[in-house]
């Protein structure tokens, strides 16, 4: 693959990582802008409280897909999907989604489309993380404790399927970018966590 047509790919993976499905659910759930509301984030957690449960997970859905199809798009034009190039795009959609261009760069927290890219790379440990997932937030029911929870895992599930093998090498860094990265993102989240003002989803 040529430097241009892989330029091309990267630039379609962040631009279909920023569309912003959590501001059209407001829009087409409730008529309302969902930046202007709830903790003003256009994520699916945000959508469930303000819009609904039936659009929020629809959001999820979405972002998820997305993180997904940015990955393996390219060879449906024959090209060879390399783990680093993989990887190049999956965190270009990841960025686009938390710094979508069409928003003035504010954007969602990235948990749900790293979901989708690692389901088309390292789908194993992923599953396994989000099962974690499921299991503390049906424990806690707060999607950020949830969240930092399993940004911690994934980089041990990493380790365990892929220690040893060739991708590891590029894997682990990359989980571990990706656990400092939701860090970041849900940086006001920790803060209410400390504070015990964190809302649960129900």
């Amino acid at each position: 693959m040529n430097n241009l047509l892989s330029a091309f790919f990267i630039l379609v993976a962040y631009l279909l990582g920023s569309i912003p499905f959590g501001l059209i659910a407001g829009f087409r759930g409730r008529g309302l802008d969902i930046r202007e509301h709830g903790s003003k984030n256009i994520g699916a957690t945000n959508v469930f409280r303000v819009v609904g449960k039936k659009w929020g997970i629809t959001v999820l859905l979405l972002d998820a897909i997305k993180g997904y199809v940015v990955c393996v798009f390219p060879a449906f034009f024959g090209q060879n999907l390399a783990l680093p190039f993989q990887l190049l795009l999956g965190v270009s959609a990841i960025l686009g989604h938390s710094f979508p261009v069409w928003l003035k760069f504010k954007g969602g927290k990235g948990v749900a489309t790293s979901l989708g890219v690692f389901l088309a790379i390292a789908w194993v440990p992923t599953l396994i993380t989000f099962g974690i997932w499921i299991l503390c937030f049906a424990i806690t029911h707060i999607i950020s404790i949830s969240s930092l929870v399993a940004a911690l895992v994934f980089p041990m599930m990493i380790t365990w399927r892929y220690g040893g093998t060739p991708e590891f090498i590029l894997l682990l860094p990359i989980s571990i970018i990706l656990a400092v990265f939701i860090f970041y993102t849900h940086r006001a989240n920790i803060q209410r966590l400390r504070q015990g003002t964190e809302k649960k989803l129900f």
